[in-house]
C-alpha cells in the first residue's frame, strides 16, 4: 500500500542542466531510482489541481511566510481517464515541518467531493481518517479548483536510509484555464528551459555525505513554492496588463495580500 501519511522537512534548491548532472552522479553511490522512475528509465509527470477560494485566501496566506499554512490538492501521475486512481490531499507546513495527508479516490470521486464536500462511499482504498479530515477543511472554506500545474520528476530513495528522498522536477508547467487533470499536462512554463528544481525531504537531519554534496556544488537553501511561485507572477503579469503608473513595491505587495 502506498504511504498516505508523511511527516518531514524539505529543504528547496534550484540548478541548472549541468549542476544537475553533477549532483545526479553524487546521488548514484548512497541513493537509487523511485520505482516510477525504473519502470520507464526516465522521468514520469505528476499532475496537480490546487483548490483555493475565489480571491485566492490559501496561497494569500501562503506566500507572507506564515508558521502555519495548508493547501488541498489533486495529484495524478500522468493523464489519466475518469475512472483512475488519483489522490486528494492535504499539505500543511508547521513551522518547517511538512504533514501531507491524502486518500486514493477515482478522478470522478474526488472530483465530486471537493465540488459538494460530501464524502464518496467508503471503498477499501480509500482512507477514512483523511477523508474525515478533507470534509472538514471543504466545510471551513469554499474551495474551487484554481491552477493546474503539472512537471517531470526524476526521484531517489535512500539505500540505507529509506526516509530521505531527494526529487528532482523540472518542465514545470501551468494553466488557469482546462482545471481537470484528463484534458493533458500543457501550460505555460514557470521557469527557464534547463532548470530543475531539487528537494531534499527527510524526517531528521540530513546525511553528512549530502552536505558535503551540496557544498562542494555551491547550492544553497531557497525558498520555493511552484503555487506561490505561479501565483506572484500571474498576479505581476496582471498588474503589467493594467499599464499600472504605480509599480512600487508596496504596489505590489499589497496585490499579493
Amino acid at each position: 500500500m502506498a504511504i498516505e501519511v508523511f511527516n518531514r522537512y524539505e529543504k528547496k534548491y534550484l540548478m541548472d542542466n549541468e549542476t544537475y548532472e553533477k549532483v545526479q552522479n553524487a546521488l548514484s553511490e548512497y541513493m537509487e531510482l523511485d520505482e516510477y522512475n525504473k519502470v520507464n528509465n526516465t522521468y514520469y509527470t505528476i499532475c496537480n489541481i490546487y483548490y483555493d477560494t475565489q480571491d485566492n485566501q490559501l496561497i494569500r496566506h501562503s506566500v507572507s511566510k506564515p508558521k502555519y499554512k495548508e493547501k488541498l490538492r489533486l495529484r495524478a501521475y500522468g493523464v489519466p481517464s475518469l475512472d483512475a486512481k488519483v489522490y486528494l490531499e492535504i499539505k500543511k507546513k508547521v513551522n518547517g515541518l511538512v504533514n501531507k495527508r491524502r486518500t486514493k479516490l477515482t478522478l470522478k470521486e474526488a472530483y465530486e467531493f471537493a465540488r459538494t464536500g460530501i464524502k464518496p462511499k467508503y471503498q477499501s482504498y480509500m482512507n477514512k481518517q483523511v477523508l474525515n479530515e478533507i470534509e472538514y477543511l471543504l466545510k471551513m472554506y469554499v474551495l474551487e479548483p484554481k491552477l493546474y500545474l503539472a512537471y517531470d520528476r526524476i526521484a531517489y530513495f535512500g539505500i540505507n536510509n529509506r526516509d530521505l528522498r531527494i526529487t528532482f522536477d523540472t518542465n514545470i508547467r501551468s494553466r488557469r484555464t482546462d482545471l481537470r487533470v484528463e484534458l493533458g499536462d500543457h501550460g505555460e512554463p514557470l521557469l527557464d528551459e534547463g532548470i530543475w528544481l531539487m528537494e531534499v525531504k527527510a524526517e531528521k537531519s540530513i546525511p553528512v555525505w549530502l552536505s558535503r554534496m551540496l557544498s562542494e556544488n555551491k547550492l544553497f537553501k531557497t525558498s520555493f513554492s511552484k503555487y506561490g511561485t505561479e501565483y506572484k507572477k500571474m498576479i505581476l503579469n496582471n498588474i503589467t496588463k493594467e499599464d499600472d503608473s504605480d509599480c512600487s513595491m508596496e504596489y505590489i505587495m499589497s496585490r499579493l495580500a
